[in-house]
């Protein structure tokens, strides 16, 4: 090669690295010095990366404080698999088949979820606590990673599932507390951010924006555990004595309206929202409506009394048990010639109880339906409350008014029953009932505290004291109530017997039986209303929630150190 060629090729190749290098110079100085803002910005975020914090949920105690955790949250992992790696490794059968004897899930759909090389991201189980995850982690199998999760825990499984509800997948509260508290218990997640280098590794020397997640505040009920678990108990037993369709109860604080326990049967396991159905996370204390029958009598009663159309001492042809009005038969459950008022309410006549109604008038008598609750939510701190059922008096029919007075034609929630009989039990102030007693932050600043909410006062005080020495009777030897008496303490209390309405009618076969009633009669504590839907074979009130509601309240009385009250007619046993 001559000296000439080998100078061209060195004055070429000099030329082509001075050129190589001033591109790269110039496009060097384009992406620092030149480069538009939205791309800077690109390019910035794909050299950063973020996690989010997870914030715990609140938790919810029962009224007697932190010891007593009704629902939790805890720290846990989705199990997740990237699809397409699985495919390309191929190793679908093996890995599905690993997984799901791991985590207890059908083999076949899973199978058929991994087997899809389109998809990056599968979940494979969600909210797996971290003790289950250990022979996952050490087959390490290609395509199947981790993610943290917080999970909705409740401890003690379908006790008080009504009341607390449930959590769903996203993390919304969507039941009892659990949904009416949502904003206080949810918290609020936190981010961390990172520099990243070209392979995605993070650069913890490079500080970036870290923003700490916010626990969400502590729920304190209304709710005492214990009387919550004698009452639950009581519903499984009429439930299974009397083969019925459902049960639901409710015990009340007389003077302040909060609700020391709620249950309804049937019930659900919160834990396994996704495996119950509609009707048994329906909480039918606040959300059923049914005719009360023959404990909406003491609304009847205690109306008439306020506005002195009658006495206790007032007489009524009862007709010896067959009355006709306005064309239509009423019966009685038993004949009765002539009683007085104080009998009629004792002996839970009909024909009675419409004759007093009937010298109240229409107009009267709705608006005492509506002093004391009915037609209108009470306004608990729960969701799914109704209404029940009274229609304006325009829409009354000539037999509604003495139909209305023994409970039949207007629906009530077991609730507004409670509160009726709180009314009585509370010298005629009508309460707000209320599940939550206060909340807290993490901070331990109150954010919120029920007090007691006086919502009206349907009658005065000496006719709630009437009315309570009445229903007290009720439940001595001859009333109806006899099956609800505790030893050692006056009841007052009412029960009720009511005909299924039917589409067209009333049934011939299926009834609510219920009992209302409060304890001690003559300086009252406690409220208790139980409701059996549909029992068979003995089917009044008197026999079949009457006992149910002793059993609870021989208990809870007990427990909550109530003492009786010494009366005149206690003496006389």
């Amino acid at each position: 090669m001559s000296e000439r060629t080998t100078k061209l090729r060195l004055v070429f190749a000099g030329a082509f690295l001075l050129l190589a290098m001033t591109g790269l110079g110039a496009r060097l100085a384009l992406l620092h010095l030149g480069v538009r803002e939205e791309v800077r910005v690109q390019v910035d975020r794909k050299r950063r990366t973020e996690r989010t914090l997870l914030a715990r949920r609140g938790t919810i105690f029962d009224r007697g404080g932190r010891d007593n955790k009704l629902a939790m949250s805890l720290a846990v992992k989705d199990v997740c698999a990237d699809p397409k790696v699985i495919q390309e490794k191929e190793r679908v059968i093996e890995t599905a088949s690993f997984l799901a004897e791991a985590l207890d899930v059908p083999v076949d759909e899973l199978a058929v979820r991994l087997n899809r090389p389109d998809r990056r991201y599968e979940y494979v189980r969600r909210f797996v606590p971290e003790e289950d995850l250990a022979a996952i982690r050490e087959a390490e199998l290609p395509g199947v990673f981790f993610e943290n999760a917080v999970a909705r825990y409740y401890p003690q499984g379908a006790f008080l599932c009504h009341v607390l509800g449930f959590v769903n997948d996203e993390g919304i509260g969507s039941a009892g507390v659990e949904q009416c508290m949502h904003r206080y218990l949810q918290g609020c997640d936190g981010v961390v951010e990172n520099r990243v280098d070209a392979l995605r590794r993070e650069l913890y020397w490079e500080d970036g924006r870290h923003i700490p997640p916010i626990g969400g505040a502590d729920v304190e009920l209304t709710i005492d555990q214990t009387v919550q678990y004698i009452v639950e108990q009581a519903l499984d037993r009429v439930m299974e004595k009397h083969r019925a369709r459902g049960a639901w109860a409710v015990v009340e604080a007389v003077r302040t309206g909060a609700i020391l326990a709620m249950a309804s049967r049937p019930a659900y396991d919160p834990n396994r929202f996704r495996y119950s159905t509609p009707e048994q996370r329906r909480n039918c204390t606040v959300g059923y409506v049914y005719e009360p029958g023959s404990t909406l009598k003491a609304l009847t009663f205690a109306a008439a009394f306020n506005e002195g159309v009658v006495t206790e001492d007032t007489l009524f042809d009862c007709e010896h048990g067959s009355w006709f009005h306005n064309g239509r038969l009423l019966r009685d459950y038993h004949g009765y010639g002539r009683l007085t008022v104080a009998d009629g309410l004792k002996k839970s006549s009909n024909i009675l109880s419409a004759k007093v109604a009937l010298l109240l008038g229409e107009k009267r008598m709705y608006a005492y339906m509506r002093r004391f609750g009915l037609g209108a939510p009470l306004g608990i701190d729960l969701p799914g409350e109704e209404a029940g059922i009274l229609h304006p008096v325009q829409r009354w029919s000539n037999i509604s008014l003495s139909r209305h007075a023994i409970g039949q034609g207007v629906a009530v929630t077991a609730l507004q029953m409670a509160g009726i009989f709180c009314a009585i039990a509370n010298d005629g102030f009508l309460m707000r009932p209320h599940v939550v007693r206060r909340v807290t932050g993490r901070d331990g600043a109150v954010l919120l505290r029920r007090e007691a909410e006086v919502l009206g006062r349907p009658v005065r005080a000496e006719t709630a004291r009437r009315m309570r020495r009445l229903l007290g009777r009720v439940c001595e030897e001859g009333g109806t109530g006899r099956r609800a008496r505790v030893e050692g303490y006056q009841v007052a209390g009412k029960t009720g017997t009511a005909e299924k309405a039917i589409p067209g009618g009333y049934s011939a076969t299926d009834y609510m039986a219920s009992f209302a009633g409060f304890l001690p009669a003559e300086a009252p504590e406690i409220v208790i209303v139980v409701v059996v839907d549909t029992p068979r074979g003995v089917h009044t009130g008197g026999r079949v929630a009457g006992p149910a509601f002793r059993e609870i309240a021989e208990q809870a009385v007990r427990y909550l150190d109530i003492p009786p009250v010494e009366t005149p007619a206690m003496a006389k046993r």
